[in-house]
């Protein structure tokens, strides 16, 4: 959601294959408690709150499903790519998303070579978002301190990671999913909309950190 304006159409798709068992929620309801979460904690959410076991081949399904959507209707968002052009510094990818996903993801909107390898996914640790592991596992292979180190979010999850692992944090509410809405239940957070604003967001976090 940060870098590539994937949330409505998973939203979209999780919807259609909820519905077919005969679950109905909502975008609202997939913002308010699923954003920023892994998919096996979704889930379980799920099983929970609607008493409905998921069937063993629902993961499946949704991803298939939501990796078709992807090839037609994926786009990164606004201005990324030419912000990311800019930096100078290290920066990674820590996300939520599956392995499948984000390799996928960052494939189709051409964003990969900003990365190389430097991706994590919240498979690789006991604990997602909003504990600290992946973020702090980030930090680890990237060399970074947390405490020099900015996390870039769209989710309350999120935040709640980076301010437990120890890092600045600032909001992105530039994605579709975001629109009208921002990133509810948390407080003193700097947002921005617009990653033309980035090096201002970048050079307010060097004068916080000196």
């Amino acid at each position: 959601g940060v870098l590539i304006d994937s949330e409505v159409i998973s939203s979209e798709v999780l919807i259609q294959e909820l519905a077919l068992l005969s679950i109905t929620i909502d975008r609202a309801y997939v913002r308010q408690h699923f954003l920023g979460r892994s998919f096996p904690t979704v889930a379980r959410i799920i099983s929970e709150r609607f008493a409905t076991p998921l069937p063993s081949d629902f993961e499946q399904r949704y991803r298939s499903a939501l990796l078709q959507r992807f090839e037609y209707d994926l786009h990164p968002t606004e201005g990324v790519r030419e912000a990311l052009a800019t930096l100078s510094i290290p920066k990674c990818v820590a996300t939520s998303s599956s392995p499948p996903r984000v390799k996928k993801s960052l494939e189709i909107t051409d964003l990969k070579s900003f990365f190389g390898e430097d991706v994590f996914t919240a498979s690789l640790v006991e604990r997602g978002k909003p504990f600290p592991d992946l973020f702090l596992y980030a930090a680890d292979k990237m060399g970074s301190n947390p405490e020099t180190t900015l996390v870039i979010e769209d989710s309350l999850p999120g935040i709640m990671a980076a301010r437990a692992a120890g890092m600045h944090v600032v909001g992105y509410v530039g994605g579709s999913h975001l629109k009208g809405s921002g990133i509810q239940g948390v407080e003193r957070l700097v947002t921005f909309d617009n990653w033309k604003d980035l090096p201002q967001v970048l050079e307010n976090y060097s004068t916080r950190s000196q």
